[in-house]
């Protein structure tokens, strides 16, 4: 146990004696507590197998390449259709998780192994998603916004174009684009 993450665990009100339970599990799979993204991260050799975090509806551990892992179980869950690699087991009481021990104790050493194996997944890459017709043709006219638009990583890039994608009504789309144009030219992100 790592004496800086026992905050976490102490804060956590609604699930505490769950997370607590798979606290317990993933250090008996001996890997290396750490704090990371404010959640409790356990590692093997320095690379991120499984972190443990709580939404209002449940608790899970997430597997960081749950993509490549075989899902005996059917217990991994893509938390988004754009969640390309990681997965997550939820839970939403202390006797699921008890009754589950051997399981989640299974995935997270066929975790291990993927890792120690190097194996990686192939992302799709920004050109590979679909640019809303209202980007596009922000992009089309505007060479400074193209630009701007092209010198973002390609995370940020990503994110505009799963923001602008979302509404049913194209106005709305070109709202969104509007409203993001400036943030776009000063070279920012989404959430910047």
């Amino acid at each position: 146990m790592n004496p800086s993450v026992d905050f976490y665990f102490k804060k956590e009100k609604k699930w505490q004696e769950e997370i607590v339970k798979l606290r317990e599990f993933v250090l008996d799979c001996n890997l290396v507590e750490e704090l990371k993204w404010g959640c409790p991260c356990y590692t093997y050799q320095d690379k991120n197998i499984v972190l443990i975090h709580v939404f209002k509806e449940y608790c899970a551990l997430l597997f960081f390449k749950g993509a490549l892992l075989k899902n005996t179980h059917g217990m991994l869950i893509q938390q988004t259709e754009n969640v390309q690699v990681a997965r997550q087991i939820r839970f939403t009481n202390l006797k699921e998780i008890t009754a589950q021990e051997s399981i989640l104790k299974e995935y997270i050493y066929e975790a291990v192994e993927v890792e120690e194996a190097g194996v990686k997944v192939v992302l799709k890459k920004t050109e590979d998603y679909a640019v809303p017709e209202e980007l596009q043709k922000q992009l089309d006219d505007n060479l400074d916004f193209k630009t701007a638009f092209e010198t973002l990583t390609p995370g940020r890039q990503r994110a505009y174009i799963f923001h602008f994608s979302q509404p049913k009504q194209a106005k709305t789309r070109e709202q969104r684009v509007e409203k993001y144009r400036q943030q776009i030219l000063d070279g920012k992100g989404l959430n910047d």
